[in-house]
């Protein structure tokens, strides 16, 4: 354990002399599981504690000798009690002052008081030590080290700063103003109010009232800016595809930067389980399967800027330039465009209001903590919304997956429909589709159409997970000459000479690679590109693919 992480031992006095005894003392027979921390003053105790505090560090046990000028030890005790609560408090005294020692157990629960000298220690000192932190150990309960994100559950900016750090892999403890009695706490010790929500508190002390998602980034070591201004490649979205790209950009030589808009694994990423994916016959999460990518993609020296978009791609004399969200520019020798695709929204009323506070587009993972014992809807009957009802049923009482169709067959996997048919609390309702979402400030009810018999109905809900059908990300792309299907999909290869337009925009002698959009070297792969599979491996595979054709692009310019 490293000696930040313990738990501390914290001794004051005002005699030098009797604080180096002390301090060596403890460390002799305590340093191996606490931390020793001491000083001469108690007002700068009294300072370092509100630190320790902020900080997320533990005192397990006050050692103050009683006579001090700037206040007695009684007084510091009691003080130091309303920060540390749980901590243990002993009482040093001279024999003159055991009349108040006797006092302070009674009055501030005072746990113990020791006559000094307390020579020899191994009589004295440490049996009187090791009872009250062997009781002590028993009722504690190690804090969470690291961030710490306070906010209203049915946020929709709590729920993007969860969903964010989720998305990024980076661990955090969501603290529900409502619910957890240290939320408060905490935001009384920062000298914030409710008004100021959500608040992300750092692992320093350190906290952001009210933030966006670039400046949490930014404050846990994400690069939302280039460190160059030309790269061999430039890949656009961090999913599967993009991960595979990224991967094999690097790993052959080429100046490769990948760029996401919100965190890696794109919408395979938000998976809990996958369990069809070659070489893992237990399955693997999305964000395992996103970490793991990300982590061989930067071994191989690769640039990953996050969060952050692309906004427009212009071409220039066989470079291609890229516009940013913040406005600055990346000149690439080569694009790939990975952007995948999104949920689609659901058009019934109320729907958009709610959203981010009890209805939310995929996010079962983020969410799942925040539905413990309550009634949790789910519309759509594909796969993603397949392992999001398992992995939501360990969590509600009720998980109720509503699709137009009469059953699950034709748009499900069989192990997925295998697995939702053993679990009780999942039921499946065909021919149903959401007419209205209500509530006050958040989600509490739905109007569902029986599409059979024409009818409708009201029910609870807590919660309303969407997961129905795709839409490609390729919205920036609208004054680009990069030709795109009827749905918005890109259209590559041999398939552009179907467009009238292709001819106008495509002057080369050769024909377009299978992945090369009608920009050449300009490439898309994965779920954005026409005609890809909409797998998880077909993606990857893709991804890998376009990299061979970027090398041979390259060769030729």
């Amino acid at each position: 354990m490293a000696d930040e992480r313990k738990p501390i031992l914290f001794s004051i006095d005002d005699d030098p002399q009797v604080l180096r005894s002390l301090r060596r003392d403890l460390r002799n027979e305590y340093r191996n599981e606490y931390r020793i921390m001491s000083t001469e003053s108690a007002s700068e105790a009294l300072e370092a504690l509100v630190e320790l505090k902020k900080k997320g560090e533990v005192v397990a046990l006050f050692l103050s000798d009683q006579r001090m000028p700037e206040m007695l030890g009684v007084e510091f005790l009691e003080k130091a009690k309303e920060i540390f609560p749980d901590a243990k408090r002993v009482l040093l005294t001279a024999y003159s002052d055991t009349d108040a020692a006797i006092k302070a157990i009674n009055e501030v629960q005072l746990d113990y008081y020791l006559m000094k000298p307390w020579d020899p220690p191994n009589e004295k000192l440490y049996p009187v030590l090791n009872d009250l932190l062997e009781e002590w150990q028993i009722d504690y309960r190690p804090v969470f080290r690291g961030i710490k994100i306070a906010g209203y559950q049915y946020s929709p900016k709590s729920h993007n700063l969860k969903d964010f750090l989720a998305g990024n892999l980076i661990p955090y403890q969501w603290l529900d103003i409502e619910q957890h009695e240290g939320a408060d706490e905490l935001l009384n010790l920062h000298q914030l109010d409710r008004k100021q929500l959500p608040a992300v508190f750092f692992e320093d002390g350190s906290t952001l009232a009210d933030p966006t998602v670039q400046e949490v980034a930014t404050r846990v070591g994400l690069q939302p800016k280039a460190q160059s201004d030309l790269y061999d490649v430039v890949i656009i979205g961090a999913g599967p595809a993009g991960l595979a790209a990224a991967v094999y950009g690097g790993s052959e030589g080429l100046k490769t930067l990948l760029i996401e808009k919100r965190a890696p694994g794109g919408q395979a990423g938000t998976s809990s389980r996958i369990e069809n994916y070659l070489g893992f016959p237990n399955g693997l999460s999305g964000a395992d399967l996103a970490r793991r990518a990300i982590t061989q993609a930067t071994r191989f020296g690769i640039e990953f800027l996050s969060p952050q978009e692309v906004t427009n791609i212009e071409v220039k004399d066989n470079y291609k330039i890229l516009t940013l969200g913040d406005g600055h520019e990346i000149v690439a020798k080569s694009v790939i465009i990975t952007t995948g695709v999104d949920y689609r929204k659901l058009p019934a009323e109320g729907v958009d209001g709610f959203t981010g506070a009890g209805i939310y587009y995929g996010a079962a993972t983020t969410e799942a903590g925040g539905v413990k014992g309550k009634q949790v809807y789910i519309v759509g009957g594909g796969n993603s919304a397949g392992q999001g009802a398992v992995y939501l049923s360990k969590f509600a009482e009720k998980v109720n997956i509503l699709i137009r169709r009469d059953d699950l067959t034709s748009t499900m996997s069989s192990y997925l429909i295998d697995q939702i048919d053993s679990i009780k609390n999942i039921e499946v309702h065909g021919r149903r589709q959401i007419l209205k979402a209500c509530g006050e400030g958040h989600l509490e009810r739905l109007v569902l159409q029986n599409m059979q018999e024409e009818s409708s109905f009201e029910v609870p809900a807590d919660a309303l997970f969407i997961f129905i059908g795709a839409r490609p990300l390729t919205d920036w792309l609208v004054d680009n000459d990069i030709l795109r299907g009827k749905k918005g999909y890109i259209e590559t290869g041999k398939e552009l000479m179907r467009y009238a337009e292709f001819k106008k925009i495509w002057k080369l002698e050769r024909e377009p690679f299978l992945l090369e959009t009608c920009q050449p070297g300009i490439f898309a792969a994965g779920d954005v590109r026409a005609g890809a599979m909409n797998r998880v491996a077909s993606a990857v595979g893709e991804g890998a693919m376009a990299i061979k054709f970027v090398h041979a692009y390259l060769a030729e310019v």
